[in-house]
């Protein structure tokens, strides 16, 4: 604990670096590269490489089996929710509506490109050495992308667009290393990312956020607040986020049962968290009103729930359940553990990701494994086990039980990288070159953006008032002159 202390001392804010080059010099920079880079290893797949006709003669397929018709719909859903949803949940702070949908945009926009060379290195490389790329890949690069966005929450307003991109270029890196680890080494199932996305992406950014504690807060924190409008802004991101969770949590799941069951599964547990969420939230305000911040995020915590054991039977009532008791858990955390966090652990949560990812993504991993474990042929029928499972090739010989436990493994994995990943980018965050805010201009969009000025507040009312008393005054000079 010392050693950290002294490294964030050695490491102090800089009070004045070149913005004006730096960022876009690191932009330039890395678009280059990932044009070399997807110039020597990326190309398309053959089901949408020009050869497709031939491929599917051969195969004796028809078009209708290009996976394209099947993940397409997901993948706009998806995209919406990366780049509306996160991005407008993001705006309730009153004077950084600016920097959270840019930055938000910004980060999408490199994190997919380098997501695809990472998973694509892990999961899509053929004998000729290159990544053959179709829409299931984008799909899985807008996953990887969503927990560094989960991330950025943590560290929104405090950080600059530099510090972002770096924070992006690590957590993809991560990612990828631990989803194939969880995936493909342990063989856990996590079809809606609880684990591998969220569980990561949270502790991730909470371990960051931690390492860039500031302590000296107090004149950027009356901007740390919301206004009416900022508020309404948060609540559009919400409710596309909430809309297609289900196509999230069923994305990449086995066409058929198993993406159907994703579907249902998301769909109650989100409406189950919705009703527990309010309920806690008007209980707990003594005056019983309803806590904006609380609806704008706990509503969602049973979509990331309900994750990894989305494909899973884990039947209707069970689905809300998970909700149920996710709206009550995530709204408790804003009202008590975010302080909590703030004031005793120096964990600075600006939108409160820890509420909203990283418990009820912890939730999630347990609920899997312990569905995973119970599950039966009773249940599943022995088919739907060897597909619900993949118990096929050297997995032929597991056992529900089994998975289990391979289940906590993949959780395990995952809070291991979140944690490890978060303090060495900490670290890394803090030196000082990366042109981060000044204390005082946190939460504020000014420093990083040209802004439109603010419209004049005309007040009819007062100038009607004022005028009339203008004329109440001149009629008095004249009675007066009369007499």
């Amino acid at each position: 604990m010392g050693c950290i202390q002294s490294f964030r001392q050695l490491c102090d804010y800089p009070k004045n670096t070149n913005v004006h080059i730096s960022f876009p010099a690191v932009c330039f920079v890395w678009q280059t590269a990932m044009i070399i880079l997807f110039g020597i290893f990326v190309r398309y797949n053959e089901e949408s490489d020009s050869h497709w006709s031939e491929y599917k003669k051969a195969k004796n397929l028809s078009d209708i089996d290009n996976d394209f018709y099947f993940r397409y719909p997901s993948f706009q859903d998806v995209h919406v929710m990366i780049f509306i949803g996160f991005g407008f949940l993001m705006t309730f702070l009153k004077r950084y509506s600016f920097g959270a949908v840019g930055f938000n945009f910004l980060i999408a926009a490199f994190g997919i490109q380098w997501a695809l060379l990472m998973q694509g290195w892990f999961h899509s490389m053929d004998a000729e050495g290159k990544i053959r790329i179709g829409v299931e890949n984008m799909i899985n690069a807008d996953f990887c992308v969503a927990s560094c966005l989960i991330a950025y929450g943590a560290v929104l307003g405090k950080v600059s667009a530099v510090q972002l991109l770096v924070l992006t270029l690590f957590g993809v890196t991560l990612f990828a290393v631990d989803e194939y680890i969880i995936i493909s080494l342990i063989h856990a199932k996590d079809a809606g990312g609880s684990m591998s996305i969220h569980t990561f992406g949270a502790y991730y950014g909470l371990c960051i956020s931690w390492m860039l504690y500031r302590p000296n807060l107090n004149q950027s924190s009356r901007l740390q607040g919301s206004v009416y409008h900022s508020d309404v802004f948060a609540m559009i991101g919400t409710l596309f986020l909430w809309m297609f969770w289900p196509s999230f949590n069923s994305a990449i799941a086995n066409h058929g049962d198993g993406q159907h069951r994703a579907v249902i599964n998301t769909y109650l547990s989100l409406a189950s968290t919705v009703l527990t969420c309010m309920a806690i939230s008007s209980l707990f305000n003594k005056h019983g009103k309803l806590d904006m911040v609380h609806i704008q995020n706990s509503t969602l915590a049973g979509g990331v729930a309900v994750g990894t054991a989305a494909e899973f039977m884990l039947t209707p009532y069970g689905a809300l359940i998970v909700g149920f008791c996710c709206g009550i858990i995530s709204t408790l955390g804003y009202i008590y553990l975010t302080p909590f966090m703030e004031k005793h652990l120096k964990i600075q949560d600006t939108c409160g990701i820890h509420n909203l990812h990283a418990m009820p993504g912890l939730i999630g991993g347990i609920v899997g494994a312990i569905t995973a474990a119970s599950a039966s042929k009773s249940v599943y029928g022995e088919e739907g086990l060897i597909n619900t499972f993949d118990f096929v090739g050297k997995y032929k010989d597991v056992v529900p039980t089994q998975q289990g436990g391979l289940q906590a493994a993949g959780l395990s994995v995952a809070l291991c990288f979140g944690v490890g990943g978060g303090v060495l980018v900490g670290f890394i965050l803090r030196l000082p070159i990366w042109g981060d805010p000044a204390d005082d201009n946190c939460f504020d969009d000014e420093p990083y953006w040209e802004l439109p000025e603010d419209e004049e507040v005309v007040t009819p009312v007062l100038q009607y008032n004022n005028h009339m008393q203008n004329k109440d005054v001149a009629e008095s000079h004249f009675t007066m002159e009369q007499t």
